[in-house]
């Protein structure tokens, strides 16, 4: 192997004469042309090395266990070889020819395989002073296996020597810095992967096992397919174990122990089938049926010799990823001309013909093995029909790795067939110049292999990304056990990578054979998916897919659209969740509705009140000749029944949903209405108290700023004041609708904000101030004569409206929502039925019950019914104060009755 590094890095110093000091034995294939093609083939399992001790020149490997499909994938490179040969429109003038070497599925015996492939086989090389010649071979065709892939091209990545594998599919072999001249026409397992978790999804299969061989393969897809689980969360895995390169029977039993007690139905193995054949001998003696079997392409396929009537219960309904299937018109002829009597006896190629003959048609070539004829074995006379025997060999309906082996040459084919097809002067190299055989670098030649782009003659195009992979499509096989014991794989869908997409899957599941009683796909969950309503929360120390489905709070929903809710999600603010948890639902709204009892009996009751006051300003008006009704301020009387009538619709505002129109006009409507009656009544209560004073010795001068003009001023003006406040709160901070949700999380509660409190206060401290005043100057002239006192009666109404009131405020702020809006409206009806009652409901029962009490002399004569002896005045002026008649200029002189 050091010639390799020699031969590239040679100085020019005349002739240099190399020596091959010693040569590596290996079984291969050969035939000469103008360019030689590489090739690396499993066409045996396995291999002896004796121990490499360092003192003594190591023996040579031997290879046993012949693969008849490896075997078959070497001499699809050979008719490769020859189709192109053929062909005079690829490569005219040009011979290719080929050196396949069988790498015994071993590491070791393939690295010195492609070394040998690179540095050659002959005794003595001459490299002359300019450097001119050929490499032994332009490029290798191999390795099947990712780890010895790695290893190859990892050291003739140095060189540029292009290297397209056909079974390697490590995604780490995309890594263009550390194989630059790497190429290969099987998807990588990062593809691979993705496939896998796509028929995971599709099935619902969220909890699975992972089996690995115990190489670059293994160990990357494990990592590949537990980080793509990771980032798409469809699924996890329950274990990962790694399965012996060898027979380890302990090792073997450990893993299938894990297998049974694993709550995962599903089983991915990322395997070939000489893993899966110790394993299954394992599986077989412990009777582990019921499970569901993923393979990899590594032993989807190809795996024959695990489809036996003693396997299939087990392996039954296999679903699995194959690369991609294709048709090589001529193949079987070619593979039937292969005989071994054809062959001279130092032929490349004699022993590994030899030895499929033997195992085809189970002879010996003379010398047989002693013992062998007189066990009944059969000598080999080379003259057997291929035909008359049935072989896998022959078998060319289902080719998969045999068409990457197809592609690939043909790929070599094509690159070295642009490259001779460059026009001087044009090329793509420095000075436009162009790369030819007699001085050819290879790396000229992975410039080509990087661009090469053509169409096979099964239809599927051809050509390398920029890491040296092919566009991925994968096919989906399925492991039918037929009624009468033989089985079969079929394809039942196909997997496709888009650059737009991702990877897209169509499956025909009618088609797919289930290896279970109820003829339907497994269940595969640690933790069934959590219902509507609920979320997970994962149990301690165990992956994602085992957990607890937990309810979700109250305002919080899970939809589950995907296999795990991994929250709940919590409502928009003017919704709520069900009772189930499942969605949100517009919340509940509250208010003071005209529907609801409530409501109801307000609306009626301040209709009630308001008719009142109608009826009770008609009966005014119709009598207001009495002088019952002359003697009361009849124009203060019928302002006051006005505005209590305003007082009782203003309550009106507070009921219905509240808007902005009605939050702004509900608290100024009710001020002022209440200031207007409040206002009248203090000036009722002030002319009670002049008419008094104007009916003493020199009092008379009183009544002259209590006039009508007098009396509608100062009721204006007090309104005045409130319209004012009213105005003001308004255009500073002005009361608004507002969705209150501190009160029930699952309700809105429609109420007015006050916005400035202290406008509110300063509207309802106003109320009471002339409440307070009215009430003190009613209180102070209570004893009037009777005639003339309407003081108690004020009085009165004014201790009922101030005790409504100083009730209210505490109830009002502590009711929450609609009930404040109830507890105003309340208290506005209560205060005026209050004053209509107490101020009206005496007159009335006199002008409507008691008509002869409603007359002057009666009104001015009640005093005899006194307990105290009354002053009686006498009145004998002409001028009047609502009805009282008196001469302010006149003396008044008291006379006691008798």
């Amino acid at each position: 192997s050091l010639l390799l590094t020699f031969y590239f890095t040679s100085a020019s110093r005349g002739s240099v004469i190399s020596h091959l000091y010693c040569q590596f034995h290996i079984n291969r294939m050969q035939k000469s042309g103008d360019v030689i093609l590489g090739g690396l083939f499993p066409v045996h399992f396995f291999s002896s090395i004796s121990d490499l001790l360092f003192t003594s020149q190591p023996e040579q490997p031997t290879c046993h266990s012949f693969n008849v499909q490896g075997f078959r994938l070497a001499q699809t490179m050979a008719f490769a070889v020859d189709e192109i040969n053929n062909n005079s429109s690829l490569l005219p003038n040009v011979t290719l020819g080929y050196t396949l070497y069988d790498n015994c599925a071993e590491l070791g015996i393939g690295f010195r395989g492609a070394l040998s492939l690179v540095s050659g086989q002959e005794e003595q090389i001459i490299l002359h002073n300019t450097c001119v010649g050929n490499p032994p071979v332009v490029g290798i065709v191999g390795d099947s296996s990712s780890t010895r892939s790695i290893a190859i091209s990892s050291v003739l990545g140095l060189y540029r020597v292009p290297m397209v594998s056909y079974f390697a599919t490590c995604s780490c072999l995309s890594d263009r810095q550390k194989y630059p001249s790497f190429f290969r026409t099987i998807p990588s397992d990062a593809f691979q992967v993705r496939a896998m978790i796509q028929i995971l999804k599709h099935f619902g299969w969220t909890w699975a096992g992972l089996l690995i061989t115990d190489d670059d393969y293994g160990f990357h897809a494990a990592r590949s397919l537990q980080s793509e689980l990771s980032v798409s969360g469809e699924g996890c895995l329950a274990y990962v174990e790694v399965l012996p390169t060898d027979k380890d029977t302990d090792e073997l039993r450990r893993i299938v122990n894990v297998m049974k007690k694993s709550t995962a139905s599903v089983v991915i193995a990322f395997v070939f089938e000489t893993h899966m054949i110790n394993l299954m001998e394992e599986i077989e003696r412990q009777n582990v049926t019921g499970l569901q079997w993923l393979a990899s392409e590594g032993w989807t396929a190809t795996a024959a010799v695990l489809q036996t009537p003693e396997l299939m219960p087990y392996l039954g309904g296999t679903l699995g990823i194959a690369i991609r299937r294709g048709e090589i018109p001529g193949l079987r002829e070619f593979l039937l001309q292969i005989r071994p009597d054809l062959l001279d006896s130092n032929s490349y190629g004699k022993t590994m013909v030899n030895e499929f003959w033997e195992f085809t048609f189970q002879c010996r070539f003379a010398p047989a093995p002693a013992g062998w004829v007189e066990g009944g074995g059969a000598i080999c006379t080379g003259q057997e029909d291929l035909e008359n025997v049935n072989t896998e060999f022959l078998d060319i309906s289902n080719l998969r790795p045999e068409y990457n082996v197809y592609k690939a040459v043909y790929a070599l084919a094509y690159s070295l067939d642009d490259m001779l097809q460059c026009k001087p002067g044009r090329g793509p190299f420095s000075g436009h110049s162009c790369a030819t055989l007699q001085s050819l670098e290879l790396w000229e030649l992975v410039y080509y292999l990087e661009r090469v782009n053509f169409t096979t003659p099964f239809g599927d195009q051809v050509s390398f990304d920029e890491n040296g992979d092919v566009v991925p499509i994968y096919d989906v096989m399925n492991w039918l056990w037929l009624p009468d014991g033989s089985t079969t794989v079929q394809n039942v869908g196909e997997v496709k990578g888009s650059a737009f997409k991702g990877e897209e899957i169509l499956l025909d599941e009618d088609k797919i054979f289930w290896n279970f009683n109820s003829k339907k796909p497994v269940q595969s969950v640690c933790s069934e998916s959590c219902p509507p309503g609920t979320h997970m929360v994962r149990k301690k120390g165990e992956p994602k897919c085992c957990f607890d489905c937990i309810p979700c709070s109250d305002g919080k929903v899970s939809n589950i659209s995907s296999k795990y809710s991994l929250g709940c999600t919590s409502c928009p603010e003017d919704f709520w969740s069900n009772p189930q948890r499942d969605h949100c639902v517009p919340k509940k709204t509250e208010f003071l509705s005209y529907h609801e009892p409530l409501g109801i009996c307000l609306t009626a009751t301040s209709l009630l009140g308001a008719c009142t006051c109608a009826v009770v300003l008609g009966i005014f008006i119709y009598h207001h000749k009495t002088p019952i009704v002359r003697a009361n301020n009849s124009e203060l009387s019928f302002q006051v029944l006005l505005s209590l009538k305003l007082c009782f619709l203003c309550s009106l505002l507070f009921i219905g949903r509240p808007r902005l129109w009605t939050c702004q006009l509900r608290h100024a409507a009710f001020g002022i209405s209440f200031v207007l009656c409040v206002s009248c009544i203090l000036v009722k209560t002030m002319v009670v108290l002049a008419v008094f004073k104007a009916s003493k010795p020199g009092g008379g001068t009183s009544l002259k700023w209590f006039g009508a003009m007098q009396q509608r001023g100062t009721v204006l003006c007090l309104a005045s004041v409130q319209a004012a406040i009213c105005t003001a709160w308004l255009v500073s901070a002005s009361p608004s609708p507002h969705k209150n949700t501190q009160y029930h999380n699952d309700m809105i509660v429609y109420e007015c904000a006050v916005g400035s409190p202290f406008g509110f206060a300063v509207l309802l401290g106003y109320i009471g101030m002339l409440a307070v005043l009215s009430f003190l100057i009613a209180f102070l002239v209570r004893n009037l004569p009777d005639s003339f006192n309407e003081a108690k009666l004020i009085t009165f109404s004014m201790l009922i409206f101030c005790a409504v009131w100083v009730a209210f405020v505490p109830v009002y702020i502590s009711s929450p929502g609609n009930y404040a809006d109830a507890v105003e409206a309340f208290a506005i009806l209560a205060s005026s039925f209050g004053l209509l009652i107490t101020l009206f409901g005496p007159k009335c029962y006199i002008i409507l019950l008691k008509p002869e009490l409603n007359t002057k002399k009666a009104i001015m004569g009640r005093g005899a019914e006194l307990d105290f002896r009354p002053t009686i005045y006498n009145m004998v002026g002409v001028s009047k104060i609502d009805g009282v008649f008196i001469n302010p200029m006149q003396t008044y002189t008291c006379l006691e009755q008798p």
